[in-house]
């Protein structure tokens, strides 16, 4: 399409100035106007779109409505240039419409905003007048539309106010009854705090009186506890005098046994020296050879020294622990929790206790040796049910004395120079039991010897 030469008149411009809008653009005209514009926008080339519109050009019709709106109103309206290539687009798009408002005779039919979009955009002769009937068909028809939604909103507030009338009625009626169910329960509240008065009065009268009584049963308890503390003093006294008369009896017996400790052993020195005079008055040789040297056998190869330096044993050789028990009258004291704990300590007390009793049953029928077994007591609510194995002793630590301390007491307890074993890994335990002249020994020795059994 040929442009039209710079500062040329349009066809229509003398038009366009004899005739004018009395009064703004409606507003639905306007949308419509602009939405025509965005529609024939994209028909026109960059040269062809006023300089203030080339920005908006890659805009798509729906953002070019939202952000070019003003400005396209604005250059539809001072460059008829531009409302003339609008308005070819527009014929070429719609023109059925077009025809008939350049003809002065729009189709009744048709959207009264539609026609005076078109007669703005096309300007026929006329068209002011046109713009101006559409507008006053448009606002005719917002008016009517809006009296419609104004009896249909006045209908709805109606029927609001009448079910707000009801519900206002219903809430009246339920607050009255709740009043008076108020007002009901605050006269037998009110009853009820006269009479609560009357016993908070009453109690306060009785409180009195137990205090008075407490008082007096503090000062006779005040004066019994004096009374007993008097005698405590007493008893304590009377104590210490027993104490010493016991110590003074168990001093004396001592003696006592000393005495005839001394007279068995003359005694024996008697019978003894008489032994040796008879056999020096018969003459009698010493006995060197025993019957049995008299059978004739093999005898065994005397041991080098080296021989004997290799049976020596280590601490963690469980033939040592066979070594100890072979001493005459041996005496293994064992801490019983302290070998479980050791060996198996994820299983219950009860199975411990019993999987090591049968160990050392065992072990005590095998070498004889006198086996006891200590078990910490002091924590027990009540003694356990136990029937102790052959062979072995077993005991308990009594409330408030642990099991180390009833080992110490068992170690003290046997006289000097009997072989006495103990079997514990804690080294306080095994300290105090070796001032004491016992021989202490791992529990790891007495679980491996124990495992052999099995």
């Amino acid at each position: 399409m040929e442009q039209p030469a710079s500062g040329a008149e349009p066809a229509g411009a003398a038009g366009d100035a004899a005739e004018a809008l009395d009064r703004p653009l409606p507003e639905g005209v306007r949308r419509r106007v602009v939405a025509l514009v965005s529609d024939a926008f994209g028909g026109l080339t960059v040269a062809e779109l006023p300089a203030q519109l080339r920005q908006y050009a890659r805009f798509t019709p729906s953002r070019r409505v939202k952000f070019a709106g003003n400005a396209m109103a604005a250059a539809l309206e001072g460059d008829p240039v531009f409302r003339q290539r609008i308005g070819e687009r527009f014929k070429e798009a719609q023109p059925e419409l077009a025809g008939a408002v350049e003809s002065g005779a729009p189709p009744a039919a048709a959207d009264p905003v539609d026609v005076a979009a078109a007669a703005y955009v096309l300007r026929p002769a006329g068209w002011a007048k046109l713009v101006a009937a559409a507008g006053e068909e448009a606002q005719r028809a917002d008016a009517e539309r809006a009296d419609e939604e104004s009896r249909r909103e006045l209908e709805r507030l109606r029927a609001e106010l009448a079910e707000a009338r009801a519900q206002t009625r219903n809430e009246t009626e339920r607050l009255r009854a709740e009043l008076d169910a108020a007002r009901k329960e605050a006269e037998s509240l009110q009853r009820k705090l006269r009479s609560a008065q009357s016993d908070v009065k009453r109690g306060e009268a009785a409180l009195r009186r137990t205090q008075a009584d407490i008082d007096a049963i503090r000062a006779e308890a005040a004066a019994q506890v004096s009374a007993a503390e008097s005698e405590t003093r007493r008893l304590k006294a009377r104590l210490g005098e027993t104490e010493a008369a016991l110590e003074a009896s168990r001093r004396a017996a001592r003696e006592g046994r000393s005495v005839e400790d001394m007279r068995l052993r003359l005694l024996l020195d008697t019978v003894l020296e008489s032994a040796q005079g008879l056999r020096r008055e018969l003459a009698l040789p010493p006995a060197s050879v025993h019957p049995a040297d008299t059978v004739d056998a093999v005898a065994p190869g005397r041991m080098s020294p080296k021989d004997i330096a290799a049976r020596a044993l280590s601490e963690t050789d469980p033939a040592l622990l066979d070594q100890l028990l072979a001493l005459p009258q041996a005496h293994m004291v064992v801490d019983g929790y302290n070998v479980t704990k050791t060996g198996y300590p994820t299983m219950p007390l009860e199975k411990q206790r019993l999987r090591l009793l049968g160990g050392l049953s065992a072990l005590a029928a095998r070498t004889g040796a006198e086996v006891t077994c200590v078990f910490d007591g002091a924590e027990l609510a009540a003694p356990v049910l136990l029937a102790p194995p052959r062979g072995v002793r077993v005991l308990f630590s009594k409330p408030g004395v642990t099991a180390d301390e009833l080992i110490r007491q068992l170690v003290r307890a046997e006289p000097a120079g009997r072989p006495v074993v103990v079997v514990s890994t804690d080294r306080e335990v095994a300290d105090g039991v070796a001032k004491s002249g016992a021989r202490p020994v791992s529990s790891a020795l007495l679980l491996k010897r124990l495992s052999r059994l099995s």
